[in-house]
């Protein structure tokens, strides 16, 4: 009877032992046969297309305006708008509207003279006058009248040009975007479709897509003109040409084998 209870707890043992065993042995097995879950086993390609366009503008914008200096700041600013009312009345008598007049800058500040005390050898200041600076923009789609504007606004005493360059309009400008920004995702696709032929891949499908800024330089125009001069019987040079608008589109495509 003893010897059968000694059999019986050896077979117990030996069944314990076979059970752990089978299952440290098991464990790796379970492991290898998981799906791996990062990183993704997804295949891409990244590409980037470009989409340029050659627009003719349609709006002119001149900066201009007036810098008068007096011993008060009363005096300044009084000379400076009778004067500056002048300019106005001048260019709407070419044709610009009040919508098409804005003010972009209008400044009066003192203005100083810098010397040195004999005596002493320091150097102080001393108050001269007030300067009043008025500068108006104007935007117009009138861009045959260009140069009638600037030499009509500076027969009336304008004295300061600031800038003229030429731009899209709005409505233009947003219709341009979406014809181009098409036309940058269609040749990103034809890029990575030509890159992937010789590699018997082909696309599946889009992960992700990122968009640039637009970019549409300013030309700059020549003109020529002497501040303060009477009006010439030749009217200003003003060029204006066509302007190349760009855009591009980063896509990731999904790739798989054909």
């Amino acid at each position: 009877m003893k010897h059968s209870k000694q059999i019986i707890t050896a077979m117990i043992a030996v069944l314990v032992v076979s059970v752990t065993m089978g299952a440290i042995s098991a464990t790796p097995n379970a492991t290898a046969q998981e799906v791996t879950p990062f990183p993704s086993r997804e295949k891409v390609i990244s590409v980037t297309g470009t989409a340029v366009s050659s627009v003719a503008p349609d709006l002119a914008n001149i900066s201009f305006g007036v810098e008068i200096q007096e011993k008060t700041a009363k005096d300044a600013l009084t000379a400076n708008s009778e004067l500056m009312s002048k300019v106005i009345d001048s260019i709407k008598q070419v044709g610009i509207t009040d919508s098409e007049i804005s003010t972009s800058q209008f400044n009066i500040y003192p203005v100083y003279d810098n010397y040195q005390e004999k005596e002493t050898g320091r150097y102080t200041q001393e108050l001269v006058g007030y300067r009043v600076s008025n500068i108006i923009n104007v935007k117009t789609e009138k861009l045959d009248s260009v140069a009638s504007i600037i030499d009509s606004a500076v027969s009336a005493g304008v004295n300061r040009v600031d800038s003229v360059f030429f731009s899209l309009s709005p409505e233009v400008y947003s219709k341009l975007k979406d014809d181009l920004l098409e036309k940058a995702i269609l040749n990103a696709q034809s890029k990575a479709g030509k890159a992937l032929s010789p590699l018997n891949y082909k696309i599946i499908g889009v992960k992700e897509i990122s968009l640039s800024e637009f970019s549409m330089p300013y030309p700059t125009p020549m003109y020529d003109m002497a501040y303060g001069a009477e009006k010439s019987a030749v009217q200003t040079p003003i060029f204006s040409s066509d302007q190349d608008v760009s855009t591009s589109a980063n896509v990731v495509f999904l790739i798989g084998s054909n």
